[in-house]
């Protein structure tokens, strides 16, 4: 099962919100934390880490708060992700200093690997405008 962090998953709810909000200007760390009630000093260290990579900018003052440094459509989930977490990795045996006793009988990190290599490009073509849209991409509609 490929689940985000709890680190990934505010920072994609707090990042999808400014950017439906964008119209408004910045928007207070305050009033993303209580519309999902996310604990504030969590939000703080994950809105820091956006903004130290470049994702999103603090603005001081009254009418302070953080805003995009670039459009919806040019940011996509995977920068975000890999803004808060690192890497994407579905499984830790494909890290080069893994130590799983498995490794030299494993015969299922290339299609592993394969599988990681569609979701890295799936996340990395994703905007954040299209998280917006109620649209289901045609990569994830569901087939019969």
């Amino acid at each position: 099962m490929l689940r985000f962090t709890k680190r990934a998953d505010y920072g994609l709810m707090a990042i999808h919100y400014i950017a439906i909000h964008d119209d408004l200007g910045a928007v207070s760390a305050k009033r993303i934390a209580e519309e999902f009630a996310i604990p504030a000093e969590l939000l703080a260290k994950i809105l820091q880490r956006l903004a130290k990579q470049g994702l999103v900018v603090s603005q001081n003052g009254p009418k302070g708060g953080y805003a995009l440094t670039r459009r919806p459509t040019e940011i996509t989930v995977g920068e975000v992700v890999r803004a808060l977490e690192g890497p994407i990795s579905i499984v830790s045996c494909l890290e080069q200093d893994s130590a799983c006793p498995q490794m030299e009988h494993c015969n299922l990190r290339r299609p592993v690997r394969k599988i990681q290599a569609a979701i890295t490009q799936m996340l990395d073509t994703m905007s954040l405008a299209e998280l917006t849209s109620d649209d289901v991409p045609e990569l994830l509609a569901i087939r019969r």
